[in-house]
């Protein structure tokens, strides 16, 4: 793929530059700057998650008898249930039962969001079907949360003053979790509540994300910066000519490049666990030590329930059994192999070629190797095929959520790694979307890097289109 991007160089400039020429351009911005509305093609057609072989799930061939040790422990404790007092909560987003399964499910365990509109053999949202209110709770389902729907977190633009009106001076960013403890007949001191999400909603102040799929993690947390950085200089001409210069986040305290979640804020499979353990269940751990209250609020002193951290690594155990949940839930997400994409034909390979001519592939990288690996030697040298440079890029107004994290403003987001797409459900960061070829199309929008590769998308002819999209189905 990267030959075809370099064969292809040439003839995408002169047709980025052929096409500018006669784009409407708003005042006062440039070209590749501007969004291009397109009528929609009926002749083109999301073809929709494609069925078995499943290609996911399974861990990375040929790893030593320790590592598949941790990794099987750690697939064990990813779908444990989670109860209360002994854990859960004050505040949760995940089902009742805690399980990190329950919305990383979809194509296999470790997946996205799954979803039973379109297609009936994939699963409900837990999020709105399981029972919130077992035990006797209070919580009522937020309207953006369906059966049909994705799994979100919610999360704020902006704080409120003290009383209640918005506050456009003082950004928020945080997660606010759906649900509660308070009414639960194990639970007679906590009166946290939920959010109000009407309000919310009316001032326009909440942006959601959906679950990131976890395969192949284990790989991207193995590429080395240098990698990322040679491949973010690669093609710097065209890339330059199209509007692209996406960068890396970073961490704020040793500077290298961070490169989990939506954008890419988190370092570490084990950051990213610990955060979620603590954020989306309510569990406290050796890297997030305290209760946590609704972000900007103070946790009322009926909600410490526990003593904390409420998951610590076990001294005296041997083999995994030593390891914290958040260790054995890193040690699984890391030895997840890649998705494998579905055989390829001469019709995928011509979507693939026109995928990289249109320039989508000098964002999603086809590939990156990893470096060599302390952990186990499966890990070593490996050819990734993620589909992601790893950076961040500047999105436009039409995909911003107003949420910055680390060196990530609030209109950039990462590029959203595309193995597995092809059984994906869900598109873009918050889910808006079931439909691919609406997802490709949200790419364009005022200000966003990818203006110049969505024209040039859309200037295609409708059956050039739609190989594009059965590639994509492919992966």
């Amino acid at each position: 793929m990267k030959r075809t991007i370099a064969a292809c160089a040439l003839f995408v400039v002169s047709v980025v530059l052929a096409v500018s020429a006669n784009m409407p351009v708003a005042a006062g911005q440039s070209a590749n700057t501007s969004a291009v509305p397109v009528a929609a093609n009926s002749a083109v057609v999301d073809p929709g998650p494609r069925g078995a072989p499943v290609g996911a799930g399974g861990f990375i061939a040929n790893l030593g008898a320790a590592a598949l040790a941790g990794a099987e422990d750690g697939k064990i404790r990813f779908a444990e249930l989670e109860t209360f007092p002994g854990g859960l909560g004050p505040l949760y987003n995940s089902g009742p039962s805690g399980a990190c399964s329950e919305c990383h499910a979809h194509p296999a365990m470790g997946g996205s969001s799954p979803s039973a509109n379109a297609y009936p053999n994939i699963g409900q949202n837990p999020q709105a079907t399981l029972d919130y209110n077992a035990g006797g709770a209070n919580n009522t389902i937020p309207s953006f949360i369906t059966p049909n729907g994705p799994v979100r977190e919610m999360r704020l633009k902006f704080t409120r003053n003290a009383n209640g009106s918005l506050n456009t001076n003082a950004p928020d960013g945080g997660v606010h979790d759906l649900y509660s403890v308070t009414g639960r007949s194990d639970n007679t001191t906590c009166t946290i509540g939920q959010p109000n999400f009407a309000q919310e909603l009316a001032s326009n102040n909440a942006v959601f994300r959906i679950p990131t799929p976890t395969f192949g993690l284990g790989l991207i947390e193995g590429i080395d910066d240098t990698t990322i950085l040679q491949n973010q200089a690669a093609n710097a001409a065209i890339k330059a000519r199209m509007g692209i210069s996406g960068h890396a986040n970073r961490s704020g305290n040793d500077g290298t490049i961070t490169r989990f979640g939506w954008k890419a804020q988190n370092k570490s499979l084990l950051m990213f666990s610990g955060e979620a353990y603590n954020v989306e269940d309510g569990v406290t751990n050796e890297l997030f030590t305290t209760q946590r209250p609704e972000p900007g609020h103070v946790l009322p002193p009926g909600c410490r329930t526990n003593t904390t951290p409420e998951d610590t690594s076990n001294p005296g155990q041997t083999g995994p059994a030593v390891n914290s949940d958040i260790t054995a839930f890193a040690e699984f997400m890391r030895m997840l192999d890649q998705p494998k994409p579905a055989p390829q034909t001469t019709a995928t390979a011509t979507g693939g070629a026109l995928f990289a001519m249109v320039g989508c592939a000098l964002c999603h990288t086809p590939s990156m190797k990893t470096g060599t690996s302390t952990i186990d030697p499966a890990l070593s040298n490996v050819q990734v095929n993620l589909f992601s440079d790893l950076l961040v890029h500047d999105m436009g107004n039409g995909l911003a959520d107003g949420v910055s994290q680390g060196n990530a403003n609030g209109q950039e987001f990462r590029t959203a790694p595309l193995w597995g797409v092809g059984q994906r459900v869900f598109f873009l960061h918050d889910g808006r979307t079931s439909n691919l070829l609406q997802a490709i199309r949200a790419h364009a929008s005022s200000g966003s890097e990818a203006n110049s590769s969505i024209a040039l998308f859309n200037a295609l002819p409708a059956a050039q289109q739609q190989a594009i999209l059965n590639f994509l189905r492919s992966l």
